[in-house]
C-alpha cells in the first residue's frame, strides 16, 4: 500500500464510488460478498487498492495545507515541482491560534514583534503526493488556501 487505507466512514462516504470500482473489476456485490467470506485477504488488498486511488486523486489536487497549534500556524502552497511555507509563531505564550480569539490577536498583531514570520520554498525530497501525504500524516490539513493568501498579499504589497 502506497498511502493508507481509508477510515469505516470514509468508505461509507465513497460508497458509490467503491461499488463502480469493484464494478470495473467485474466484482458484483454477490461476489464482493463472497470475497469478505472465503477469501479475505483479496477483499482486503481490493480496499487497499481502492484507498490509494482516492488518496492519489485528493493528493494530486491538494493545493494549499493548513497546521494550526496553540502558538504556530504552517501554511503550505504545494507547487508541481516545489512546496512554499509559511510559519507564523507568536511570541505570546498566552496566544492560542486554535480558538477565534487567537485568530483575531494575530490579524491585529501579525505585523509586530509579537509574532514571528517565516517564508520557504523547498524542492519535494520525494515525490510531490508522498511529500504531501506525509505532511497530512503529521497533522496537516487540505485547504482552499484563503489565510495563505491573505497573508501572501499583504506580505507582496
Amino acid at each position: 500500500m502506497k498511502y493508507k487505507r481509508l477510515t469505516k466512514e470514509q468508505f461509507e462516504a465513497l460508497h458509490q464510488e467503491f461499488a463502480n470500482f469493484l464494478a470495473t473489476q467485474s466484482i458484483d456485490k454477490k461476489e464482493w460478498d463472497e470475497l469478505k467470506t472465503n477469501k479475505p485477504e483479496v477483499a482486503e488488498q481490493e480496499l487497499d487498492v481502492f484507498s490509494d486511488l482516492i488518496w492519489e486523486g485528493v493528493l494530486t489536487n491538494a493545493q494549499f495545507l493548513e497546521h494550526f497549534s496553540k502558538n504556530h500556524i504552517f501554511l503550505f502552497h504545494c507547487q508541481e515541482q516545489f512546496i512554499e511555507s509559511m510559519v507564523i509563531k507568536s511570541m505570546v505564550s498566552e496566544v492560542d491560534f486554535m480558538t477565534k480569539e487567537g485568530l483575531q490577536w494575530l490579524s491585529d498583531n501579525l505585523f509586530t514583534e509579537t509574532v514571528e514570520l517565516h517564508i520557504g520554498k523547498k524542492e519535494y525530497g520525494e515525490e510531490r503526493n508522498a511529500a504531501i501525504f506525509n505532511l497530512i500524516t503529521e497533522g496537516a490539513i487540505l485547504s482552499d488556501g484563503q489565510l495563505y493568501i491573505q497573508i501572501n498579499t499583504i506580505i507582496q504589497s
